[in-house]
Protein backbone atom coordinates (compact mmCIF):
# COMPACT_ATOMS: atom_id res chain seq x y z
CA UNK A 1 0.00 0.00 0.00
CA UNK A 2 1.26 3.45 -0.87
CA UNK A 3 1.40 6.12 1.78
CA UNK A 4 2.76 9.62 2.15
CA UNK A 5 5.94 10.40 4.02
CA UNK A 6 6.19 13.32 6.38
CA UNK A 7 7.48 15.33 3.42
CA UNK A 8 4.59 14.19 1.22
CA UNK A 9 6.62 11.91 -1.06
CA UNK A 10 5.08 8.56 -2.08
CA UNK A 11 6.74 5.30 -1.11
CA UNK A 12 6.09 3.64 -4.48
CA UNK A 13 6.03 4.88 -8.08
CA UNK A 14 2.95 4.26 -10.22
CA UNK A 15 2.96 0.87 -11.89
CA UNK A 16 3.20 2.53 -15.32
CA UNK A 17 5.91 4.99 -14.26
CA UNK A 18 7.28 6.77 -17.32
CA UNK A 19 10.31 8.45 -15.74
CA UNK A 20 13.04 6.32 -17.39
CA UNK A 21 12.66 5.98 -21.18
CA UNK A 22 14.94 2.95 -21.52
CA UNK A 23 13.11 1.06 -18.78
CA UNK A 24 9.73 2.01 -20.23
CA UNK A 25 10.77 0.68 -23.64
CA UNK A 26 12.01 -2.55 -22.07
CA UNK A 27 8.77 -2.89 -20.11
CA UNK A 28 6.76 -2.56 -23.31
CA UNK A 29 8.87 -5.25 -24.97
CA UNK A 30 8.28 -7.55 -22.02
CA UNK A 31 4.54 -6.85 -22.08
CA UNK A 32 4.50 -8.24 -25.61
CA UNK A 33 6.71 -11.23 -24.81
CA UNK A 34 5.21 -12.02 -21.41
CA UNK A 35 1.66 -10.61 -21.34
CA UNK A 36 0.89 -12.48 -18.13
CA UNK A 37 3.69 -10.80 -16.19
CA UNK A 38 3.27 -7.82 -13.87
CA UNK A 39 5.51 -5.71 -16.14
CA UNK A 40 5.52 -2.56 -14.06
CA UNK A 41 7.26 -0.63 -11.32
CA UNK A 42 7.35 -3.08 -8.42
CA UNK A 43 6.15 -1.72 -5.05
CA UNK A 44 7.90 -2.41 -1.76
CA UNK A 45 6.63 -5.34 0.30
CA UNK A 46 6.32 -5.93 4.00
CA UNK A 47 5.59 -4.40 7.36
CA UNK A 48 5.03 -0.64 7.11
CA UNK A 49 6.31 -0.26 10.67
CA UNK A 50 9.36 -2.45 10.13
CA UNK A 51 12.66 -2.00 11.92
CA UNK A 52 14.53 -3.71 9.06
CA UNK A 53 14.57 -2.63 5.41
CA UNK A 54 16.17 -4.94 2.84
CA UNK A 55 17.35 -3.22 -0.33
CA UNK A 56 18.07 -4.98 -3.60
CA UNK A 57 19.10 -3.36 -6.87
CA UNK A 58 16.21 -3.96 -9.30
CA UNK A 59 13.46 -6.51 -10.09
CA UNK A 60 14.47 -9.69 -11.88
CA UNK A 61 12.89 -10.26 -15.28
CA UNK A 62 11.35 -13.59 -14.31
CA UNK A 63 11.12 -12.79 -10.61
CA UNK A 64 9.58 -9.58 -9.32
CA UNK A 65 8.83 -8.32 -12.83
CA UNK A 66 6.72 -11.43 -13.29
CA UNK A 67 4.99 -11.49 -9.93
CA UNK A 68 4.91 -7.84 -8.83
CA UNK A 69 6.51 -8.55 -5.45
CA UNK A 70 10.21 -8.05 -4.65
CA UNK A 71 12.33 -11.20 -4.84
CA UNK A 72 9.33 -13.41 -5.60
CA UNK A 73 9.51 -16.12 -8.21
CA UNK A 74 13.26 -16.57 -8.68
CA UNK A 75 16.15 -18.25 -6.89
CA UNK A 76 17.22 -15.11 -5.04
CA UNK A 77 13.78 -15.07 -3.43
CA UNK A 78 14.06 -18.71 -2.40
CA UNK A 79 17.17 -17.95 -0.37
CA UNK A 80 16.02 -14.56 0.92
CA UNK A 81 12.56 -15.59 2.07
CA UNK A 82 13.85 -18.87 3.45
CA UNK A 83 16.38 -16.99 5.54
CA UNK A 84 13.80 -14.44 6.66
CA UNK A 85 11.63 -17.33 7.82
CA UNK A 86 14.54 -18.92 9.67
CA UNK A 87 15.06 -15.72 11.66
CA UNK A 88 11.42 -15.10 12.43
CA UNK A 89 10.67 -12.28 10.01
CA UNK A 90 7.81 -14.03 8.18
CA UNK A 91 4.26 -15.13 8.82
CA UNK A 92 3.01 -17.81 6.47
CA UNK A 93 4.86 -19.83 3.86
CA UNK A 94 6.68 -18.45 0.84
CA UNK A 95 5.12 -19.97 -2.27
CA UNK A 96 6.81 -17.91 -5.00
CA UNK A 97 3.60 -16.06 -5.89
CA UNK A 98 1.80 -13.00 -4.53
CA UNK A 99 -1.14 -15.29 -3.73
CA UNK A 100 0.83 -17.36 -1.20
CA UNK A 101 -0.48 -15.34 1.75
CA UNK A 102 3.00 -14.55 3.03
CA UNK A 103 3.51 -11.47 5.18
CA UNK A 104 6.63 -10.01 6.76
CA UNK A 105 6.99 -9.21 10.44
CA UNK A 106 9.21 -6.24 11.35
CA UNK A 107 10.85 -6.39 7.91
CA UNK A 108 10.30 -4.75 4.54
CA UNK A 109 11.84 -5.33 1.10
CA UNK A 110 12.41 -2.85 -1.70
CA UNK A 111 14.68 -2.18 -4.67
CA UNK A 112 16.76 0.88 -5.47
CA UNK A 113 15.34 0.79 -9.02
CA UNK A 114 11.73 -0.34 -9.26
CA UNK A 115 11.50 -1.40 -12.94
CA UNK A 116 13.35 -4.34 -14.46
CA UNK A 117 16.37 -3.16 -16.50
CA UNK A 118 17.87 -4.88 -19.55
CA UNK A 119 20.53 -7.41 -18.50
CA UNK A 120 19.63 -6.68 -14.85
CA UNK A 121 21.76 -3.50 -14.96
CA UNK A 122 20.37 -0.02 -14.32
CA UNK A 123 22.45 2.62 -16.08
CA UNK A 124 22.96 6.37 -16.13
CA UNK A 125 20.42 8.42 -14.22
CA UNK A 126 17.99 5.54 -13.58
CA UNK A 127 18.94 4.94 -9.92
CA UNK A 128 18.91 8.70 -9.24
CA UNK A 129 15.52 9.09 -10.90
CA UNK A 130 14.07 6.36 -8.68
CA UNK A 131 15.88 7.57 -5.56
CA UNK A 132 13.03 9.56 -3.98
CA UNK A 133 11.20 6.30 -3.32
CA UNK A 134 14.23 4.85 -1.55
CA UNK A 135 14.62 8.08 0.42
CA UNK A 136 11.00 7.72 1.49
CA UNK A 137 11.51 4.13 2.64
CA UNK A 138 14.64 5.09 4.56
CA UNK A 139 12.67 7.86 6.26
CA UNK A 140 10.13 5.56 7.93
CA UNK A 141 10.25 6.44 11.64
CA UNK A 142 10.28 2.81 12.79
CA UNK A 143 13.38 1.91 10.76
CA UNK A 144 16.57 0.98 12.62
CA UNK A 145 18.52 -1.30 10.28
CA UNK A 146 19.08 -1.60 6.54
CA UNK A 147 20.44 -4.65 4.71
CA UNK A 148 22.03 -3.87 1.34
CA UNK A 149 22.16 -6.84 -1.01
CA UNK A 150 25.25 -6.16 -3.09
CA UNK A 151 27.51 -3.16 -3.66
CA UNK A 152 25.15 -1.31 -5.97
CA UNK A 153 22.36 -1.48 -3.40
CA UNK A 154 24.87 -0.35 -0.76
CA UNK A 155 25.92 2.62 -2.91
CA UNK A 156 22.30 3.63 -3.50
CA UNK A 157 21.53 3.51 0.21
CA UNK A 158 24.46 5.85 0.85
CA UNK A 159 23.35 8.21 -1.92
CA UNK A 160 19.76 8.19 -0.66
CA UNK A 161 21.11 9.03 2.79
CA UNK A 162 22.96 12.05 1.41
CA UNK A 163 26.40 10.50 1.89
CA UNK A 164 29.38 10.14 -0.41
CA UNK A 165 30.25 6.62 -1.51
CA UNK A 166 33.54 6.97 0.34
CA UNK A 167 31.64 7.25 3.63
CA UNK A 168 31.32 3.47 3.96
CA UNK A 169 33.08 0.71 2.02
CA UNK A 170 31.01 -2.26 0.93
CA UNK A 171 32.05 -5.65 2.26
CA UNK A 172 30.13 -8.80 3.00
CA UNK A 173 29.32 -8.80 6.70
CA UNK A 174 30.36 -5.17 7.13
CA UNK A 175 28.32 -2.92 9.42
CA UNK A 176 28.17 0.87 9.11
CA UNK A 177 26.52 3.78 10.86
CA UNK A 178 24.50 5.75 8.32
CA UNK A 179 22.96 8.68 10.14
CA UNK A 180 20.44 7.28 12.61
CA UNK A 181 20.42 3.90 10.84
CA UNK A 182 22.77 0.92 10.89
CA UNK A 183 23.66 -0.49 7.47
CA UNK A 184 24.50 -4.18 7.07
CA UNK A 185 26.13 -5.46 3.88
CA UNK A 186 25.76 -8.82 2.18
CA UNK A 187 26.66 -10.21 -1.19
CA UNK A 188 23.53 -10.46 -3.28
CA UNK A 189 21.62 -13.72 -2.84
CA UNK A 190 21.63 -14.45 -6.57
CA UNK A 191 21.99 -17.90 -8.07
CA UNK A 192 25.32 -16.84 -9.62
CA UNK A 193 26.78 -15.88 -6.25
CA UNK A 194 25.62 -19.06 -4.56
CA UNK A 195 26.66 -21.31 -7.45
CA UNK A 196 30.16 -19.84 -7.45
CA UNK A 197 30.48 -20.05 -3.66
CA UNK A 198 30.80 -16.29 -3.29
CA UNK A 199 27.81 -16.48 -0.97
CA UNK A 200 26.80 -19.57 0.98
CA UNK A 201 23.58 -19.97 2.96
CA UNK A 202 25.70 -20.00 6.10
CA UNK A 203 27.30 -16.66 5.17
CA UNK A 204 23.88 -15.19 4.53
CA UNK A 205 22.57 -16.50 7.84
CA UNK A 206 25.51 -14.94 9.66
CA UNK A 207 24.46 -11.51 8.38
CA UNK A 208 20.90 -12.05 9.55
CA UNK A 209 22.18 -13.28 12.88
CA UNK A 210 24.01 -9.98 13.29
CA UNK A 211 20.88 -8.06 12.35
CA UNK A 212 18.77 -10.00 14.84
CA UNK A 213 21.33 -9.35 17.58
CA UNK A 214 21.36 -5.66 16.75
CA UNK A 215 17.59 -5.36 16.76
CA UNK A 216 17.44 -7.18 20.08
CA UNK A 217 19.83 -4.60 21.52
CA UNK A 218 22.67 -7.09 21.97
CA UNK A 219 26.30 -6.08 21.53
CA UNK A 220 27.85 -7.52 18.38
CA UNK A 221 31.41 -8.76 18.52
Amino acid sequence: MNGPTAAGAPYDPPRDCAACPRLVAFRRQNSEKFPGYFNGAVPSFGDENAALLIVGLAPGLHGANQTGRPFTGDYAGDLLYGTLDLFGFTDGTYGKTVADGLSLQNARITNAVRCVPPENKPVGAEPKTCRPYLVAELSRPSLRAVLALGKLAHDNVLAASGLKLSAAKFGHGAVHSVGALTLFDSYHCSRYNTNTGRLTPEMFEDVFRSIRSFLAGQVMT
